[in-house]
């Protein structure tokens, strides 16, 4: 695989996967839009990797305190904080595997990722709901108050994002502004809900790809990881220092726009 095309992919996965705008559908529409081959099962696993590897250092207190919860939860110790954030972590991950299971099971996720109309749609439909979330929803709630309740609502939320064009971080991001969280407090818990969803989609992907793998391809992989969790890692700063002095408004009029354009190229 040329170098360009890891550095591409690369950079499209770090820099979307956190910004609510989508990084599936950048990545699915990568061949379509520019005539670059598909780039394999394997470097899509490895750019979800980097990202993980991003998320997991941006937010590193967290991480070791669920982390931590986890042990807690091993030792039946279920009143620590440390091991509340585990279990809401667990809890929002839940509707999301078993969602995509049934999709894989069915076909209907492959079916859905060649649909390029539907992406459209995704892209500009839940754009909007995510300004109608952030700008007339008050910001009443802090991430350190988030119950397993809320955990459950946006565990749903986040399986929508099964869809592609959704956006993962999009939709969680949205579900936890209509909740009344802060904008800062709604990206910190969307953030952390990808740690797990991430982890058990890489590790699906790494399973399926890994029997195929020769030097090669390993050696493009661990570029892929590096160049997308550096990309990540910046997007992830930029964003979070942003979100102090500005809405998610920028990200929804990218979408609309985007979602607009892919309608028109699907059904023109």
């Amino acid at each position: 695989m040329a170098l360009f095309h890891i550095i591409i992919v690369s950079l499209i996965q770090g820099i979307t996967e956190f910004l609510p705008i989508s990084s599936s559908a950048h990545l699915i529409l990568l061949p379509n839009l520019t005539g670059l081959a598909d780039q394999g099962p394997l470097i899509d696993a490895a750019v979800h990797v980097g990202t993980l590897i991003a998320v997991v250092v941006f937010f590193k207190t967290e991480s070791l305190l669920a982390l931590r919860g986890l042990r807690d939860l091993g030792r039946g110790q279920l009143t620590t904080g440390e091991s509340h954030l585990a279990l809401a972590l667990i809890i929002a991950t839940i509707p999301a595997v078993i969602l995509g299971l049934i999709l894989k099971l069915t076909g209907a996720s492959d079916a859905m990722r060649d649909h390029v109309g539907l992406i459209g749609i995704t892209m500009l439909g839940f754009g909007i709901v995510l300004w109608f979330a952030d700008t007339k929803h008050p910001e009443t709630r802090h991430s350190n108050s988030w119950t397993l309740k809320q955990a459950m609502i946006l565990g749903l939320w986040q399986a929508l994002a099964l869809i592609p064009g959704t956006s993962r971080s999009g939709i969680t991001i949205t579900g936890a502004r209509f909740l009344g969280f802060d904008r800062e407090s709604a990206a910190r818990i969307s953030m952390l809900m990808s740690i797990p969803t991430i982890l058990a989609a890489g590790t699906l992907q790494i399973l399926d790809a890994l029997p195929h793998a020769t030097a090669q391809t390993l050696g493009d992989a661990a570029l892929a990881v590096l160049f997308s969790c550096l990309a990540a890692f910046l997007a992830l700063g930029l964003m979070m220092r942003l979100l102090k002095s500005v809405s998610f408004t920028p990200y929804v009029i990218y979408r609309i726009i985007f979602g607009a354009g892919l309608i028109w190229w699907a059904y023109s």
